[in-house]
């Protein structure tokens, strides 16, 4: 897809839908651009031609109830994805195959699921509907992107924000036990993770088989806190946009 004749129809498109876009605090206009394969064909292989649309729906708070801490199930049983496959990329498949342990995690009280990796079920990767980030006695840890999970929007404006602020990053494999290790010795601080939707995402907890990890004291973290604020505010216009972000219409 043209990136330009892309962005200029979103724009065209926004200009033309203006008073969709709502008003209230913490609302948005939500825009979810994808393609379809049409050829009138029925069997498995690519298609030929193909419709690219952008539909919009304005939608309300992400947190109903305010920004709080969500809790988090850990799965070992399942997996989403594996290198070489299509983690990387947001297409259905990815979410036909988290939909069973959602559902587990959803009985057990947790409002989403922490995948590990697909072959040794050990390595952190991502959460459902998000990236997820450590604070671990102070430096910021996410998993690399290395083919299985998928580079989010709002990881990537987080790791670009944090450079800028001086905190330490690094983007690197990370084992559930290296987690749990930081939670027993007193050095797990926070946990986050990052998409549209919800931008920050504060943890409360992870549940990892029979142990629960709690980061710091389970409330939303300074870092969490501060990421919040600033990219809300940069999206909302009250904070100065430091990256070129933002197209006024």
């Amino acid at each position: 897809m043209n990136e330009d004749l892309f962005y200029q129809g979103l724009i065209k498109l926004i200009d033309l839908e203006r008073d969709w876009v709502p008003s209230s605090e913490e609302t948005s206009l939500y825009i979810r651009p994808f393609i379809i394969a049409t050829d009138p064909y029925v069997g498995v292989r690519p298609s030929n031609t193909y419709k690219f649309m952008i539909i919009l729906s304005p939608v309300g708070a992400y947190y109903p109830e305010g920004f709080k801490p969500v809790s988090i199930y850990v799965t070992d049983k399942y997996v989403r994805a594996v290198k070489g496959g299509l983690g990387a990329v947001k297409t259905p498949a990815n979410y036909a195959a988290s939909l069973l342990a959602a559902e587990d995690a959803k009985k057990a009280g947790y409002t989403q699921v922490l995948w590990l990796d697909g072959c040794e079920k050990k390595y952190i990767e991502e959460v459902g509907t998000m990236n997820i980030f450590f604070v671990i006695n102070n430096q910021i840890i996410t998993p690399a992107l290395e083919g299985s999970i998928l580079g989010g929007m709002t990881r990537d404006s987080v790791l670009k924000v944090a450079k800028k602020w001086g905190l330490e990053i690094r983007e690197d494999a990370i084992t559930i036990d290296e987690v749990y290790a930081a939670y027993q010795n007193g050095t797990l601080q926070e946990i986050f993770g990052t998409g549209t939707a919800a931008v920050i995402s504060p943890v409360s907890e992870l549940k990892w088989n029979d142990k629960i990890i709690i980061p710091g004291d389970g409330k939303v973290g300074k870092i969490s806190q501060k990421l919040y604020d600033y990219i809300n505010g940069v999206q909302y216009g009250l904070r100065n946009d430091d990256f070129n972000w933002v197209t006024e219409l």
